[in-house]
């Protein structure tokens, strides 16, 4: 295990050196400054690590892969960037957003020439692999645009059934990270098969990552978090808990429930200890454990039937989405 995680500092330093290193233009000062500043508030670089995790699975020669990496992680900052606004988010990775650093126009218009530039890499991608490459990244990115208005959607709806929230997350948030795992693999040469199958297993532990955040929000360590716990239930944001609640919840449970819902000015403190208190009751973080270990569960067992041959590199997935799981915050 020790050996090979000793593999992963050198691929997180070279992307972080390719994405650092590159040229995202200079003039106007006021267009591209927003861009390097929101791609330098860091974060774990999930999806593109996950690129090159999939690609080291086939190819030894990763950093032939960095571009085409770190275009879907310009991809994924760049529907940040938009989503801040929309969702208007003061804060991102703990610091001021863009639109609150310069103005929303100005982050709308960084944010369309962070697509662009998203595009410039994915050109680094090998001739012959071109043109599915940028056919799935296209299906990938409607995708996200469709989990995003399906989750404002929501916003007006007063019930919202578990099945079109898994949909929507899914689209959301979990197809990139299957997009990621699947665009290493068309890189490395892979077989068709294991490009599909690491594409599911991507997908499934993408659902399940956003579901571990619906249940970290309300039963996170709060000196672990980094964020307000508790903020889901104070926005009435209708995250898998909410559902399953309202779904069991009957009688005077069902009444105190739909009225802190319903409660345009509460005690925050109080709501987020009261409807915290009749998830308790309800069983709901029992449940939402058991959702989220049956996707990953599901995620895994897609790993058993690749056809790689290099166990090192098997291992270092398993390791670094396993610590993902285990995350507190």
């Amino acid at each position: 295990m020790q050996q090979t995680k000793q593999l992963l500092p050198g691929i997180q330093e070279d992307l972080e050196g390719y994405i650092k290193e590159f040229d995202f233009g200079k003039n106007p000062r006021e267009l591209y400054q927003p861009i390097t500043y929101l791609m330098g508030l860091g974060g774990k670089r999930v999806r593109p690590l996950l690129v090159l995790l999939a690609y080291r699975l086939y190819r030894a020669d990763y950093k032939r892969a960095l571009a085409p990496a770190s275009a879907v992680e310009v991809f994924h900052n760049f529907t940040l960037m938009h989503d801040d606004i929309m969702d208007q988010a003061p804060l991102r990775r703990g610091m001021p957003t863009v639109h609150e650093k310069w103005n929303a126009n100005t982050a709308i218009l960084s944010g369309d020439v962070m697509l662009v530039k998203a595009y410039d890499m994915l050109l680094e991608t090998p001739q012959g692999k071109l043109a599915e490459a940028i056919r799935l990244f296209n299906r990938t990115a409607a995708e996200v645009c469709e989990g995003q208005q399906l989750d404002m959607n929501f916003e007006g709806e007063s019930v919202v059934s578990e099945d079109a929230y898994i949909e929507m997350i899914r689209l959301k948030t979990a197809v990139l990270l299957g997009f990621a795992l699947q665009l290493g693999a068309l890189l490395a040469d892979a077989p068709k098969a294991d490009a599909e199958r690491l594409y599911t297993f991507g997908v499934l532990v993408g659902i399940g990552f956003q579901l571990k955040d619906d249940l970290l929000d309300v039963y996170a360590d709060k000196a672990k978090f980094g964020k307000q716990v508790g903020g889901d239930i104070i926005a009435n944001k209708k995250t898998y808990l909410l559902i399953k609640a309202l779904e069991l919840s009957h009688g005077k449970v069902k009444e105190e429930l739909t009225g802190w819902i319903a409660d345009q000015n509460p005690d925050k403190a109080a709501k987020v200890a009261a409807v915290t208190a009749i998830y308790d009751s309800l069983g709901i973080r029992s449940l939402t454990e058991e959702k989220i270990r049956s996707y990953f569960d599901q995620g895994f067992s897609q790993l058993s039937e690749l056809k790689t041959t290099d166990e090192e590199a098997l291992a270092l997935l398993r390791t670094v989405v396993e610590d993902l799981i285990n995350r507190e915050k």
